[in-house]
């Protein structure tokens, strides 16, 4: 199961209402829970299992093929355009908050100038809080993920302008 299949999972079990959902595969658990709307936000816990021997499970992450070439397609076309642009990338696995507490202003909007060293957003990892800082100066152009959603290591967070 990639990032994408459990990002779907954790969306579908919130809209559903559910208050804790635990999957059990060959080779990973993952248990969602989910709480009273206002209180907390959903936990999602990952457990890969050790497998000892490879298993021939080639054919189940297929279902997630035909989904690829569709979100490559809107990257191809807006690669051009995006090209003269540096793209700030997440460092780590976790979840992307564009402010640092929800009654805090948001680090950055597309048009805010930053400059090397200032942070743009937060990322949680296992209740853990991290600043990501820019490591280019220029101007935001364009925001590529929503707030509170969750991101996988080197997915692009930003567009900057560097002129």
């Amino acid at each position: 199961m990639d990032i994408r299949e459990i990002q779907n999972l954790i969306k579908f079990v919130a809209k559903s209402g559910a208050t804790e959902v635990k999957l059990e595969m060959d080779d990973f658990k993952i248990t969602i829970k989910t709480t009273a709307e206002g209180t907390e936000p959903t936990t999602t816990f990952v457990q890969h299992v050790p497998v000892t021997n490879a298993l021939p499970q080639a054919a189940a992450p297929q279902p997630v093929a035909p989904t690829a070439p569709v979100a490559t397609a809107p990257a191809t076309e807006s690669a051009s355009d995006d090209s003269k642009y540096i793209t700030i990338k997440s460092p780590m696995i976790g979840t992307f908050y564009r402010k640092p507490a929800p009654d805090k202003p948001v680090f950055v909007e597309v048009g805010s100038s930053i400059g090397k060293g200032d942070v743009v957003c937060v990322i949680e990892a296992m209740k853990l809080f991290n600043e990501i800082e820019s490591e280019v100066s220029g101007k935001i152009v364009k925001i590529l993920v929503d707030d509170s959603s969750p991101v996988e290591f080197d997915q692009p967070l930003f567009l900057v302008d560097p002129s």
